[in-house]
């Protein structure tokens, strides 16, 4: 079969400058989407794909004048080929919670694990060869599976989805085809917290907008919160011995990191914002604790009630809905080697420095920056490595007090405590920063990124993306961002 698809590939490189200029959308697709569930099997060494149902759902929410992908980003990507022509009319790049899986111990040890993953096309009007495509380690894209799917299948579900789901109009602009259309889904509300959950959309909203380049942006967006209540209120909390039941099953832990929060159930979360037109996800979970995560193209979510869950939420975000890398490299993660050593990494905020002079936000670097750039990097690691260690000390402690029911007011005590420890910490970081402070608007190429402490670069000393006590995204960041929208919305 791989030869077979490379084959196909190989004879329409000659075309696909064309395509994109010339593309129609009415010429092969229905103003419908189609939904492609399959099953992603595998681990570190051999993966393999299965499809589990395909739907047709409601309109397309993408734009029909851009059905190729222009940004080369993601571990995986999907071709849609029309079968009478050969022809590409539509592709698409994206991450999986399996692609991180990936790169874990037990995938290296060779446990394997299956993930529910989706993935969205506009309606085909006639047969199409859909062609899973992942990198390889030079983050090169090779074929995986493929499918050739009839649209006309009886075996395609056409059910209605639950009339019960509440849809609420936070935000409408126009028409799906010409914005960016989100999908904001309740996790851990109760039936009795509905009032609460559209005070959140309406905070969170906020924030985002309060955001360069969101906020000059603003006018491009849809945004529509969906709630379907939850039996009980908040989120799983393995490592605490917490669990409740919740309408799509966020759980923290996700690969055994305490503040990682994912979900699993893929399917309900598809289920839920089909109600609505979207391009992008984003779960709401209805808790005080701090957490989230994001995978591009597939979902973002955070909690709600922390005092720090809007800027995670706008973090978060930046990963699902622009493929924005993590800038940070001291705090714990699963991962080993998700950045292969020597590869230019695909997030356009993270560079591996191979070639200097040709840097890829090389228009965006302020003139006369040296290149590497430094800024009080030693200084700022040790700090924070004496940080990671406290907000460790302080899991394990309040993980140990809450299994053996110890009383909220100690609990806090035990917080607060530790909360000062940690302002200190931050007050001598920022003052490493401010010998620094010519630095602070500057782009250049600051050592430290992609959870690695060399060899990887970020654009600018401070970000959204490296961290969140400032509520701003870098320059490459923020171009970033804005080119996903006007992708949509254009």
């Amino acid at each position: 079969m791989k030869k077979i698809i490379l084959s196909l590939s190989a004879c329409l490189i000659p075309c696909l400058l064309f395509s994109q200029h010339s593309l129609q959308f009415n010429d092969y697709f229905l103003d419908k989407t189609m939904r492609i569930d399959y099953y992603h099997i595998g681990d570190a060494k051999e993966e393999f794909i299965t499809i589990d149902q395909i739907y047709q759902q409601g309109i397309w929410a993408g734009n029909p004048n851009n059905l190729i992908d222009p940004f080369n980003n993601g571990k995986y990507e999907i071709k849609v080929y029309d079968v009478a022509s050969n022809r590409l009319i539509y592709s698409k790049g994206y991450a999986t919670y399996f692609g991180e899986y990936t790169t874990t111990t037990p995938a290296i040890e060779g446990i394997k694990r299956t993930y529910h993953e989706t993935v969205l096309i506009p309606y085909p009007k006639q047969p199409v060869l859909l062609v899973f495509e992942r990198r390889n380690k030079k983050n090169i894209l090779e074929p995986l599976y493929s499918i050739q799917i009839d649209p006309g299948d009886y075996h395609i579900y056409k059910e209605k989805i639950d009339p019960d789901i509440m849809v609420i109009e936070a935000l409408v602009n126009g028409a799906p085809h010409s914005k960016v259309d989100l999908a904001w889904i309740a996790e851990g509300y109760t039936a009795q917290e509905f009032d609460k959950f559209k005070n959140d959309v309406d905070r969170f909203m906020t924030a985002l907008f309060e955001v360069e380049p969101y906020d000059r942006l603003k006018n491009r967006f849809n945004i529509h919160g969906v709630f379907r209540p939850s039996a009980e209120s908040g989120v799983d909390q393995p490592r605490e011995g917490i669990f409740k039941e919740t309408i799509v099953n966020s759980s923290f832990n996700a690969l055994d990191l305490d503040r990682y929060l994912l979900t699993e159930d893929n399917k309900s979360m598809q289920d839920i914002a089909s109600v609505v037109p979207f391009d992008a996800i984003v779960i709401m979970v209805n808790s005080e604790r701090y957490g989230g995560g994001g995978i591009y193209n597939f979902y973002g979510l955070s909690t709600v009630d922390n005092q720090l869950s809007e800027n995670v939420f706008i973090h978060e975000f930046g990963h699902s809905f622009a493929g924005l890398g993590d800038e940070y490299y001291t705090s714990d993660v699963a991962y080993n080697d998700f950045y292969p050593k020597g590869v230019e990494p695909t997030d356009p905020n993270i560079t591996a420095l191979l070639d200097p002079e040709k840097i890829k936000w090389k228009d965006l670097v302020s003139p006369g920056i040296e290149i590497p750039t430094r800024w009080g990097k030693e200084e700022t690691e040790a700090l924070q490595a004496e940080l990671q260690k406290s907000k460790k000390e302080l899991r394990e402690q309040v993980a140990q007090l809450e299994k053996s029911g110890e009383s909220r007011s100690k609990i806090e005590k035990i917080k607060a405590e530790f909360q000062k420890k940690s302002d200190e910490i931050n007050s001598k970081i920022d003052q490493v920063r401010d010998k620094y402070s010519h630095l602070s608007d500057k782009v250049g190429a600051f050592e430290g990124a992609g959870y690695s402490a060399t060899g990887l670069y970020r654009p600018m000393m401070n970000c959204l993306m490296f961290g969140n006590r400032e509520r701003k995204f870098c320059k490459v960041c923020q171009r970033a961002i804005e080119r996903m929208i006007l992708f949509y919305s254009e």
